[in-house]
């Protein structure tokens, strides 16, 4: 659609918003292709675990720190099948020492974990795979891309939006602000869509059974979450995120779906694990027999 040769007062907030289909496609063409911001992302992370790393908040030989990267290479691996944007990432994972429980994944797989959401949930193993995972698929998705490019038609749209609402309704300049500053929080620049989050959902939930991890622990998750944060059932309608109970609920109906895969991954690391005896102590093994049965021939 070319804005450009439409008149304003023909310019509708829906026909706007139909275009936002393309937000990706939007971001090539502004400057924010894949390759541009994974390279932009690097250059930020470097900068901000550098600051980190200054006031000693990078944790690399805690048990906390230990658990979570040993984790993060096991998925590594899927993560690159997985990847589907046409350019390596440069997977990076740092571990900050901050009792938020949070997590993150910037363009181009560089990632940081919280010691609060592995200390105050009490996680797992098999549950920090769940967030890794699940924080890996945003930036597999490019979902910050598409945010990038819904966030340039967000400027177009109340642009246009407010400029033709004022024109048939004669609304001031102050209501504007109020009509703009609605739209752009309900409707259009929420960082993640609730969509996104669950699409992160299922992608994690599919990383962490390939490389052989309890897919079940992607629910007990949001339980834990449950218990220490509380549902937020409440502000689902107008969050970026669905309610925990959601996702409890979408990801249970996901589990016949992956647990065959975990039980296959499951069954191929106990393959591999398996001690082998090796051709030099059977022989050793073969010839003490023999010169035992030498020795009783003798006697």
């Amino acid at each position: 659609m070319n804005l450009i040769r439409l008149k304003p007062k023909l310019i509708t907030l829906a026909s706007i918003l139909m275009v936002l289909s393309g937000c990706a496609q939007v971001a090539d063409v502004a400057g924010y292709d894949t390759q541009t911001l994974n390279a932009s992302a690097a250059k930020s992370y470097s900068q901000m675990m550098g600051e980190a790393r200054a006031n000693g908040e990078i944790e690399t030989n805690t048990p906390v720190a230990k658990r979570v990267r040993t984790v993060f290479q096991r998925l590594v691996p899927y993560a690159n099948k997985a990847n589907q944007t046409g350019v390596p990432f440069d997977w990076q994972l740092n571990v900050i020492r901050n009792e938020e429980p949070n997590a993150f994944a910037m363009p181009g797989g560089k990632m940081v974990v919280y010691t609060g959401i592995v200390n105050r949930l009490n996680l797992s193993d098999d549950e920090i795979a769940a967030i890794i995972g699940h924080e890996m698929t945003h930036a597999l998705q490019e979902h910050s891309k598409k945010a990038a490019g819904q966030q340039i038609l967000t400027n177009v749209a109340l642009e246009v939006g407010s400029s033709a609402l004022k024109s048939k309704t004669g609304a001031s300049a102050n209501d504007m602000k109020i009509y703009k500053d609605v739209l752009s929080q309900y409707g259009l620049n929420l960082p993640f869509s609730r969509h996104q989050e669950s699409q992160a959902d299922a992608g994690g939930l599919r990383l962490m059974a390939q490389a052989g991890y309890d897919p079940n622990a992607a629910v007990t998750v949001w339980e834990k979450m449950n218990k220490v944060m509380g549902n937020n059932n409440s502000t689902s309608l107008l969050s970026t995120h669905p309610s925990n109970d959601a996702r409890i609920k979408a990801l249970k109906k996901m589990l016949p779906e992956v647990l065959p895969v975990y039980e296959q991954a499951k069954q191929n690391n106990l393959t591999m694990q398996k001690p082998r005896i090796s051709q030099s102590k059977n022989t050793q093994g073969s010839g003490a027999r023999k010169g035992i049965t030498k020795k009783k021939s003798r006697s």
